[in-house]
């Protein structure tokens, strides 16, 4: 659900340039039949190590059903039907996702969802490629919404996957474009999870680095397990002796926040250059000692007014509070909302919940809102949409309106990166049925 204006009139002049969902106030929402519902399977790790990242999504993706169906769920010819999500635990693995895969098309549903891993993300690619084409009457479609491997839309690209984050090259770049004008930045520390998407931000982060800040060390480069070290300390260790002065990192959910818990607890203060320091834990983990110096890229965050108001904005972030009002429980993507909001869109558009049908009425939908804008590129299947870089800062300090998670630090805009900066080259030589 992107946020909703309060006039029908305003709504039609949107919707009527863009691919996107009725949308309609509250009091004159259409009444969802009872129709059978519209199956969405998530598929992510709901145990483990990072459960706390496959239950902020399951919230989020919640969130944005909820609001479809308040708005009177998705138009078909023979009436209204609601959005329904099932949840399968992946256990964040590859073989136990495929399991659940099977469990999924095995009920027949339409649309898989999955995100929280690039490994888990390329395996399924691989999976629903080989079942569509076996099984033509029961195909499905892959909405992935965070498994940023720049691979799922270049060499690896399938018909049937759809990605709404920007891949890590994307991401990168933001930060690149921060970087750039650091001039304090002296040397580079890069860490990261091993598996697909740690060496992908490596590679990228280096790449990157080269053209714009040739002049930069990188004075470490380092993978670690995956959701495994419970002590970082030995690693900040490393990142002391090596004399690094700025860490990139893509670490995410536990990792992360121990990452730099670590640094914090050492007394080390460095700058930290990441892709998900702005929640799950990590602003209470930093504290006073991220003030101004660590950064995170993201589609959108509370404070993407830099401290003047948006009216919209708010509303949106607002809503969502107050659907999950505890402090561990605020973790906002608009990516997932963007994404929900677009396939409803996409089925309407169809009149179907076929999968060939509804993979083309996403190529090249556009869709807006009054605070974000993003178009889904037909070559490849990735999302293009804007990014922001913010820096932490404290909430009492002033020039920010929200803070994460109630910890008391949140993030101010540093830098904004329009739809067209973002989008980058393809290689995708994409095969249609």
């Amino acid at each position: 659900m992107f946020y909703r204006l309060r006039h029908v009139a305003s709504i039609a002049l949107v919707c009527a340039t863009v691919l996107c969902a009725a949308a309609l106030p509250a009091s004159a929402a259409p009444a969802v039949t009872n129709l059978p519902p519209i199956r969405l399977g998530m598929i992510e790790g709901m145990s483990g190590p990072f459960a706390n990242a496959g239950e902020a999504v399951e919230r989020n993706i919640r969130f944005a059903v909820e609001q479809v169906n308040a708005r009177g769920g998705v138009r078909l010819p023979d009436g209204r039907h609601p959005l329904a999500l099932t949840v399968f635990d992946s256990k964040q693995g590859v073989e136990d996702a495929l399991l659940q895969l099977r469990q999924l098309t095995d009920q027949k549903i339409p649309f898989v969802l999955e995100g929280n891993s690039s490994a888990v993300a390329g395996a399924l690619v691989e999976a629903i490629n080989k079942h569509n084409a076996r099984t033509p009457n029961n195909r499905v479609l892959f909405l992935n919404y965070s498994a940023v491997d720049p691979a799922l839309t270049n060499e690896k690209c399938s018909f049937w996957h759809f990605r709404f984050d920007a891949n890590a090259d994307m991401r990168m770049r933001a930060l690149i474009e921060v970087i750039k004008g650091d001039r304090q930045a002296k040397s580079v520390y890069l860490i990261g999870q091993d598996y697909s998407f740690g060496q992908q931000v490596a590679k990228a982060a280096r790449r990157q680095l080269e053209v714009a800040r040739p002049d930069i060390k990188i004075v470490g480069d380092e993978l670690h397990p995956i959701g495994k070290i419970k002590d970082f300390a030995p690693y900040i260790a490393k990142i002391r002796a090596s004399g690094a002065d700025t860490v990139i990192t893509g670490n995410w959910g536990n990792d992360l926040t121990l990452l730099v818990k670590a640094a914090k607890e050492a007394g080390l203060r460095l700058k930290f250059y990441t892709f998900y320091a702005n929640s799950l834990g990590a602003p209470a983990a930093i504290g006073d000692a991220g003030v101004g110096t660590v950064r995170a890229v993201a589609e959108w965050h509370p404070n993407v007014a830099d401290g003047i108001s948006n009216s919209a904005s708010d509303a949106f972030y607002r809503s969502f509070r107050q659907r999950y009002p505890l402090p561990k429980d605020d973790y906002l993507f608009l990516r997932m909302d963007v994404m929900i909001d677009m396939l409803a869109a996409a089925i309407e558009k169809a009149q179907s919940t076929d999968a060939v049908a509804v993979a083309r009425a996403l190529e090249g939908a556009r869709y807006k809102s009054a605070f974000h804008e993003a178009s889904m590129r037909a070559d490849d299947h990735q999302l293009i949409q804007p990014l922001y870089v913010a820096v932490m800062q404290k909430l009492a300090d002033g020039g920010i309106r929200f803070d994460n998670e109630g910890s008391g630090y949140g993030f101010r805009t540093e830098r904004y990166l329009a739809p067209a900066a973002t989008a980058m080259p393809t290689t995708c030589k994409m095969q249609r049925p």
